[in-house]
């Protein structure tokens, strides 16, 4: 039974070799302004975009959208210019000096009981969501089914491969966007699209191929979640 929750996108780029940075887990800039607009196009068509604190850390910043069109079309459908970005994180040790707290935009947290106590009380969050297992960990799949009854229909989840794990282990992602940027990076350390500690082949979730595009050296994967194959069946 598919339980009521946003539709669900992981949008990335990484190398050829799937890494989606390198082992010192730098800022991945390697896509080109093609990738950087295909990331804009995605971001600008949800209404919340998901970051792990991880990849938040590493950039300091968030993409947030600019081209003249897009902001347009989201006029023109009653959205606000930016979609909602929220942060998820279990500890919420995050600096609030960061770049990311003076963009133009609507910033949500979710985290547990003890990340909630670090930023009670402060501004930088319009809202603080909690929803907490037994074990203390975060109840993704609550969160989501919670965004929904706030009329979030499109999610767009920008990583790290930690949240990505979780998430498809929670069978909680409909659809990949994977940008295939020419370079190498290596590193049995260097993180990737789906971290964690990974599926066996048995239960892995399976994936259907949408759509294939080639830009000069760069090429653009479009996945679906197959439900009721691998791990992603209910």
């Amino acid at each position: 039974m598919v339980q009521q929750r946003p539709h669900t996108t992981v949008v990335l780029a990484m190398s050829v070799d799937g890494k989606i940075g390198d082992f010192k887990r730098s800022p991945a800039r390697f896509g080109t302004g093609v990738d950087k607009s295909h990331l804009e196009q995605q971001i600008a068509a949800a209404d919340a975009v998901f970051i792990g604190a991880g990849t938040l850390r590493a950039y300091g910043t968030t993409m947030t959208v600019s081209d003249t069109l897009l902001l347009q079309h989201r006029r023109q459908d009653g959205k606000s210019d930016q979609p909602i970005h929220i942060v998820i994180t279990h500890s919420a040790s995050l600096n609030p000096e960061i770049r990311f707290f003076q963009q133009p935009i609507k910033r949500w947290l979710v985290t547990t009981t003890s990340g909630k106590n670090a930023w009670q009380g402060r501004s930088e969050f319009e809202h603080i969501l909690v929803f907490e297992t037994p074990t203390g960990e975060i109840n993704t799949t609550a969160v989501l089914q919670h965004l929904t009854s706030l009329q979030i229909t499109r999610l767009v989840v920008l990583g790290g491969g930690a949240l990505v794990a979780s998430m498809l282990e929670a069978d909680l992602i409909d659809e990949l966007w994977l940008t295939v940027c020419p370079l190498i990076l290596g590193g049995v350390n260097a993180p990737t699209p789906v971290d964690g500690r990974g599926f066996l082949a048995q239960v892995a979730p399976h994936l259907q191929l949408l759509e294939v595009k080639q830009v000069e050296d760069e090429v653009f994967l479009h996945y679906r979640v197959k439900r009721g194959v691998g791990s992603a069946g209910c």
